[in-house]
This record gives C-alpha cells, sequence and structure tokens, in this order.
C-alpha cells in the first residue's frame, strides 16, 4: 500500500481534521526544523484536507528532522504518525521513573505540562509534586484520585485510571521511564495522553523481546550500534577527550574532573568487567574514529571507589600540560593484561599516531607491564 493510500485510508476512517507527526526519536519535534534550505519548519502539522496530509508527509519522510535533542546531524524520518486533532484545555505533565531517593518507582506529575519540564522546575520547584508508588501493589484508584485533585484536573476517575495503567506498563514492562508530555485535558472533557516518551531496560531483553523488536536501529548513531554488538555501551559527546570507562558513576566522576581541568569529553564508553582483548582494541577504533580526538590516556585501576583514582586523575592533569586525552578507568575483575592485549593490538593494527599514555594498577598487574 503506497503512502498516499495510507494516508487517504486513515482520513476515511475518521473523516475529521487530524495531526502529523513526524516518528523520529526526540523531543521537541513541534520546534524543530527539516534539513535544507527550504526545510519543513516543525516536526507536528495540523492538517485539515487528505492532500494537505500527504504534501506534509513528502516533506517529511526520507528527511532528517533537526531539534534541540538532535543535535546539528538530526535524524532521519522514516514514516509519519496521523492521529486525530484534539483541542486540550488544559496541559499537564505525568511521568513514571524510578526515584532513587525513595528507592522505588514514582509518579512525577505538574499542572505545568506541554512544556519543558527541566524548565518548570528551574524557575518554579513547587509546581512538581512527586508521589511515591507501592513497587508490588501499585497505584490505588484513592490514591489516584488524589493526585488527579492535587493537579486540578476535573474528571478525577478518568485520570486515576490513567495513572493506574501507566504504571501498570511501567511495571510490566521493565521500563525505566514512562513520559506523558502532555497528559490533556480536551475541550469536551475527556483526558487523554497526546504524547509519550518510553524508555526500557536493557538488562530485561531476554523477557521483553516484544518491544526490543520494535527498536528502530536507524534512529541511534551508527557508531553506538556497532559498539552495542561488542558488549561497549557508547555515548558520543562533543568534546575532544574521550572516555572509556567501567561503571557509569566513576564514568560521571571522571567526566567532571576533567571539566575542572578545563577539558571536555569526546565520549563516554563502559567497556564493562569482562572484556575481551578484542573488545579493547574495538573500543579504541571507535574511540580514535573521532578526529577530534588528540590523544589517549588509559587508566586501569583495581582501587574499586571513585574516590583514591579520581584524585588521582586530579593529581595526573594538575601536573600535565595535556588537555586533549582519552581517558580509560577500568576496575574490579578488569584484568590488566587483557588490556594491554588490547592496547597492543590497536596500537599495531589501527597504527595510532597520537599519544598514549597508559596507568595499569591491579590483577595481572607485573604481567600486563612486561
Amino acid at each position: 500500500m503506497t503512502d498516499c493510500c495510507c494516508l487517504f485510508l486513515t482520513w476515511g476512517i475518521l473523516g475529521k481534521p487530524m495531526v502529523i507527526k513526524a516518528q523520529v526519536l526526540a523531543g521537541g519535534r513541534g520546534k524543530g526544523h527539516f534539513e535544507g534550505k527550504d526545510g519543513l519548519k516543525g516536526g507536528v502539522q495540523m492538517v485539515d484536507t487528505p492532500a494537505q496530509a500527504l504534501q506534509y508527509a513528502k516533506q517529511m519522510i526520507g528527511h532528517k528532522l533537526i531539534t534541540k535533542q538532535t543535535g546539528a546531524a538530526g535524524r532521519i524520518c522514516n514514516a509519519v504518525m496521523l492521529a486525530e486533532k484534539r483541542e486540550p484545555s488544559h496541559e499537564y505533565y505525568v511521568a513514571i521513573l524510578n526515584d532513587r531517593s525513595l528507592n522505588g518507582p514514582a509518579l512525577v506529575a505538574s499542572a505545568q505540562g506541554g512544556m519543558n519540564i527541566e524548565e518548570v522546575a528551574a524557575k518554579d520547584p513547587a509546581a512538581i509534586h512527586t508521589f511515591p508508588i507501592d513497587f508490588q501493589h501499585g497505584l490505588s484508584k484513592e490514591k489516584g484520585v488524589e493526585i488527579a485533585k492535587t493537579l486540578g484536573i476535573k474528571d478525577h476517575q478518568a485520570a486515576a485510571e490513567i495513572f493506574i495503567n501507566l504504571y501498570r506498563l511501567f511495571k510490566d514492562k521493565d521500563a525505566t521511564q514512562i513520559e506523558i508530555n502532555p497528559l490533556a485535558e480536551t475541550k469536551d472533557g475527556a483526558v487523554l495522553c497526546m504524547d509519550a516518551k518510553l524508555g526500557f531496560d536493557e538488562n530485561a531483553e531476554f523477557r521483553q523481546e516484544k518491544v526490543f523488536q520494535l527498536r528502530d536501529r536507524s534512529q541511534e548513531d551508527p557508531t553506538e550500534v556497532e559498539a552495542a554488538e561488542y558488549g561497549l555501551n557508547l555515548i558520543k559527546l562533543d568534546g575532544n577527550i574521550g572516555c572509556l570507562v567501567n561503571g557509569a558513576g566513576l564514568a560521571m566522576a571522571t567526566m567532571d574532573v576533567l571539566k575542572l581541568n578545563g577539558g571536555n569529553p569526546a565520549n563516554f564508553l563502559d567497556v564493562g568487567g569482562g572484556a575481551t582483548a578484542e573488545a579493547v582494541k574495538k573500543a579504541f577504533e571507535l574511540i580514535t574514529s573521532d578526529k577530534g580526538v588528540k590523544s589517549i590516556f588509559v587508566n586501569v585501576s583495581f582501587l574499586g571507589g571513585t574516590g583514591k583514582s579520581c584524585c588521582w586523575f586530579q593529581d595526573c592533569l594538575s601536573k600535565s600540560s595535556l588537555k586533549s586525552l582519552t581517558y580509560v578507568r577500568m576496575f574490579r575483575s578488569m584484568r590488566c593484561d587483557v588490556i594491554a592485549e588490547g592496547i597492543i593490538k590497536a596500537t599495531n593494527e589501527l597504527s595510532l599516531d597520537i599519544p598514549l599514555i597508559v596507568r595499569l594498577q591491579g590483577t595481572k598487574e607485573k604481567e600486563a607491564k612486561k
């Protein structure tokens, strides 16, 4: 079925004014723009006729949408969604996520929805409400009604039912985040989830196969996809200091230290505790594919906590004139000899022509230094 047939069929079923949305995994689509001098302004458009919908679809599909979250490179639009146009009288924000301070899930909500929630939190912290959720039993109808009243939603029962179902989705599908922005109360009195952002725990892929089958690799950075094939967790950044770290907490501390000393991370790359020499070589290959990286610093340690290692790193930077380097930090089960083998493979096979600084401390340290 052609795009044209799909659009006209959808219109024939609903027979009402609609909204067409570019299906791109990024926030800020409505305020974004498509690539090119004459690119369409906005990835969300109101349409009144099938012909208008078809015209917008042609301007979206196959083109890159650029938003504040995609960066200048943008993200390709491979599909569009048509939905019935509904007029909101008020927009709310609702999210289900894990709250470390509560040691469990929470519902975070605000009566100021339809906008960047971070901006709301910064300007008016009192506008953000957090409601703890019992992990096992979820939300009761009474609690849902209480939340709806707190937000000022008129149809308490409908809103409560939505809150209950959102948590059921969060728990049953191993989600890390269920964000509805906006949750809208329409002019005809309905309560609707008008836009959603969902995240799922990759560690639960084995029992959420249907969810992960929906994953669209075309919406991800090719380098990050390649890294995942080797068991590496890579996130690209804009700086000139590549970071290859074992552990997210330590990675954040490391990047903080880099920033404090005038550096700017080019990436985060977690190699994991059981990496092979081949995976380490692949890590170097991915790091050096970024032409902005000017030198490589390897720090392999068994110190376990972030404190001693980052204090050492802070001291190292304060004594060094290097401002562009790659920082590799590994500990606990990571063997130094495996890292050394991977470094040698990378040096020989990738013809590294930038400075390489290596620190090894921990398991098989002596063997590694040989």
